[in-house]
């Protein structure tokens, strides 16, 4: 199997919290999308209560287009910096598990344009791979090296 066919699927979701502007979330979040797949891609929108009653809105989407699951595989292993693709080489088992590649990247910093890893409210993407060898299938596709 072929690093470009290996993906099954890609989940993506972000939270956007009361002191956000859902529209520059969603814009964070399509900045991390090819851009000719940016508009296409559809998100359910959850309205969500914190801790403390605060309202929260869930924005979800799976992926299973092959070419545009290429695509967002291809610009995120050609966007992430070097120390993230180094982090994510040495620390690889606590980024996956069963097939799946759990990656976490700063709201913010996609907001300007850049691919990193993030903590704290970040965009959650989940890679479905279709066989278990993640590492091989990542190197081939340059997101570690």
């Amino acid at each position: 199997m072929r690093a470009q066919t290996a993906v099954a699927y890609i989940d993506i979701r972000v939270f956007s919290h009361a002191t956000e502007d859902e529209a520059k979330v969603m814009e964070a979040v399509k900045k991390i999308l090819p851009p000719m797949d940016a508009d296409t891609i559809a998100f359910e929108k959850r309205l969500l209560s914190g801790h403390h009653g605060n309202p929260i809105a869930s924005f979800y989407a799976r992926v299973k287009d092959k070419e545009t699951l290429n695509a967002i595989v291809g610009k995120i292993a050609s966007n992430l910096n070097t120390l993230d693709k180094e982090t994510l080489r040495i620390r690889l088992n606590e980024f996956t598990e069963r097939g799946s590649l759990y990656l976490r990247l700063d709201k913010q910093a996609a907001f300007l344009d850049e691919l990193k890893l993030a903590q704290i409210d970040p965009i959650r993407i989940h890679i479905r791979f279709k066989k278990r060898d993640i590492d091989e299938i990542l190197r081939a596709i340059g997101m570690i090296s």
